[in-house]
């Protein structure tokens, strides 16, 4: 089968081509497909030296010669491979997390060997990084791979024509009903590379549950790997069984899940398995313009890595095929997860920084579902269907933020419309966007703002 085509393919070529280029850390959680895309890249290469730390003989050479010179000799004459051609020769160091002494060395490629093309991955790196003395900060560059977005969903389906249509701004209104269906059916499947893998020969989702329940159980066995006892291990492997539940919800730390564990020590867990990428808390701003500072006092929201196992895990897949409109999955949770999902794959440089908005007062609590740094303003964006009439923290928002412009992302077509808020009668311009288009937000806001000026609205 053809290896499906990942967007960070092109900030591969980017960086393989660039006159200053540096060892590359490929970043991300386990099975997002680091090692897949990495050896697919190594066919751009005249040679390559494919390495993986997890083996004894390929972890042992790092260990065993500390002269970057030696090193290279050895792999090379193990390789049988001319040491006058590594200007066009790839070194790719998998799982490099299982040698400390390995991530050192990545700095010394840079300055001594400048000319061989290094990349390394590793999927519990955050974790190895505590036991290396000296990282080699600013002699590394770092490429984050997430699971596949909308847009490679539809590269791994051969939808040319629903690419190509979804690269139109605006968005055709004859494109509409086919984008929402395509988008439904990515709700349901996610972008985990095996699942999608396991998908595409007959698009059958009942063939899935069995991908889903290897790549779960592959995220709990590593448990071990980053807990220090017995009890570390079991609120963890709790955390994660009943974390999906959670999503797009305000938590607190302590008994969480209705449990009777405290809050520092389920707090250490939730931010265990934010370094092992397996979620992420999405902390609440009070900020009306950039830069968007999060409240970390207040309750966060829950975000885990990929939507696919989040259905899986709730057992709503069958639930979600009939339908129309992902605003009423899962009570309404559902759809503001995938969206987050979509927007932190634009990101090639870890964790997202995407926050949601709050005013908490005793009488007057409001929240808007996202809110997105653009052109040094803030652009609140609601993720529900329903009348304009009944946004009211976005109206909440627009009466005291500086500009007059919103976003709605919903199930319904694109349009722009102007409306005023129902208190202060401030007029504002709201930008319908179909959900479908979430990834193609900044795009959006960027033809949005060429026809609505934000210092004239």
């Amino acid at each position: 089968m053809e290896i499906m085509r990942r967007n960070a393919w092109q900030e591969l070529l980017s960086w393989k081509h660039s006159t200053n280029r540096k060892p590359l850390v490929l970043r991300g959680a386990r099975q997002v497909g680091k090692t897949t895309l990495v050896r697919a890249f190594a066919g751009t290469y005249a040679h390559s030296l494919l390495l993986n730390l997890e083996k004894q003989s390929d972890a042992v050479l790092f260990e065993k010669y500390d002269d970057l010179k030696t090193l290279m000799d050895v792999l090379l004459l193990r390789s049988n491979m001319p040491a006058n051609q590594l200007d066009q020769t790839l070194l790719f160091i998998d799982e490099i997390q299982e040698s400390p002494k390995a991530i050192q060395q990545l700095r010394y490629f840079h300055e001594e060997f400048p000319q061989i093309h290094v990349i390394a991955a590793g999927s519990l790196l955050d974790f190895a990084l505590g036991q290396v003395k000296s990282f080699p900060v600013g002699r590394v560059d770092f490429l984050h791979l997430h699971p596949l977005n909308f847009h490679e969903f539809l590269m791994a389906l051969g939808k040319t024509q629903a690419l190509d249509l979804l690269q139109k701004i605006p968005i055709p209104d004859f494109a509409h009903a086919t984008l929402l269906q395509l988008f439904h059916t990515y709700a349901i499947v996610g972008g985990m590379p095996e699942v999608v893998k396991e998908y595409l020969p007959n698009q059958q989702i009942s063939a899935l549950p069995k991908v889903y329940q290897s790549i779960w159980e592959s995220y709990k066995s590593d448990v071990q790997k980053y807990s220090n006892n017995a009890s570390e291990r079991q609120i963890l492997r709790f955390l994660m069984d009943v974390a999906p539940a959670y999503i797009d919800q305000r938590i607190k730390f302590q008994n969480f899940g209705n449990s009777n564990y405290k809050s520092r020590e389920m707090g250490e867990a939730f931010r265990t398995l934010e370094e092992a990428r397996f979620l992420s808390l999405v902390y609440p701003t009070t900020e009306l313009a950039p830069p968007l500072k999060p409240d970390h006092k207040k309750s966060p929201k829950l975000q885990i890595l990929d939507t696919g196992l989040v259905n899986f895990k709730l057992n709503i897949q069958y639930d979600m095929v009939g339908y129309d409109d992902l605003s009423f999955a899962y009570k309404g949770a559902l759809l503001p997860h995938l969206i987050f999902q979509e927007l932190t794959a634009q990101t090639s440089n870890g964790h997202s920084k995407l926050h949601f908005w709050v005013r908490e007062k005793t009488q007057a609590s409001a929240e808007v579902d996202l809110v997105y740094p653009f052109r040094n303003q803030c652009i609140p964006v609601e993720i529900k269907s329903g009348p304009t009439g009944k946004l009211k923290s976005l109206h909440e928002f627009i009466e005291r933020c500086p500009h007059a412009l919103a976003v709605r992302m919903y199930a319904g077509p694109f349009g722009i419309e102007t409306h005023k808020t129902p208190r202060q009668k401030k007029e504002f311009v709201l930008m319908n966007l179909p959900y479908y288009l979430a990834g193609q937000l900044p795009k959006y806001l960027d033809y949005f703002v060429q026809k609505h000026s934000i210092s004239e609205a």
